[in-house]
């Protein structure tokens, strides 16, 4: 990783997409005097499972997997990140060690912002108060509807959902089609929650249908509303 302090809070191209979008010029202020900025390569680890958070990470670009530790050493991918998100904060508010790990899936430029300045900045200004608040409230959403998901939809709608999520969470390539990460078979079976096998098998067979296609580790989307019917999703 490398420290860099080039970016400006006051004029951060993701600031409107992110919780701080309604700070007022004098609290951005705070956070652009208080925060430190960390390149990370594809590949590092930002923060770890089990260790005490001491700030906030605020993600300036680039993309970001969240996972946990299973069973025999087993990856699940809880959550991803992308610019404008913000992770860690969930361990910060409760008090607790991280719960996750946070691996940076490309280059990626990420803000740090320490404990006691994020604290006394959500104590003081209403509105970042009620973007933390809807926040958690639309993590705990999605958290109830992967629950849901794990334990009543079969497997071959949970890939189909995930594809569907990757592509409106990072978008897609120039062409429209080819989803803009790559992630590797097990990282898909990862987010899904089943076998690699089973994952490898299951994307043949989409492949088959002319659903979508595969390229290495790049996957294109050639028929979306297959897959929205297939995830059982309104079109």
């Amino acid at each position: 990783m490398k420290l860099n302090r080039k970016v400006d809070c006051l004029n951060c191209q993701v600031k409107d997409i992110s919780i701080f979008c309604d700070l007022n010029e004098e609290a951005l202020s705070v956070l652009n005097e208080e925060k430190s900025c960390i390149m990370f390569k594809k590949g590092q680890i930002i923060f770890s499972e089990g260790v005490t958070p001491q700030g906030l990470y605020c993600v300036h670009h680039g993309k970001v997997k969240l996972s946990q530790a299973g069973d025999m050493g087993r990856e699940q991918i809880v959550r991803f990140a992308k610019a404008g998100d913000v992770i860690g904060y969930r361990a910060l508010l409760s008090g607790e060690r991280f719960l996750a790990t946070a691996i940076a899936l490309d280059d990626c430029q990420i803000c740090i912002i320490p404990k006691d300045i994020f604290l006394k900045l959500i104590e003081k200004e209403v509105s970042l108060s009620m973007q933390v608040m809807k926040l958690l409230s639309q993590n705990l959403g999605k958290a109830e509807h992967r629950i849901t998901n794990l334990a009543q939809k079969p497997v071959r709608k949970r890939v189909a959902e995930a594809l569907l999520f990757l592509k409106e969470t990072y978008g897609t390539e120039a062409d429209g089609e080819i989803l803009n990460v790559v992630l590797s078979r097990e990282e898909i079976a990862n987010i899904v929650g089943t076998a690699t096998e089973t994952a490898i098998r299951i994307l043949s067979e989409f492949k088959a249908d002319g659903i979508i296609d595969l390229q290495v580790k790049k996957i294109k989307i050639l028929d979306h509303k297959k897959l929205l019917r297939i995830a059982n999703l309104q079109d």
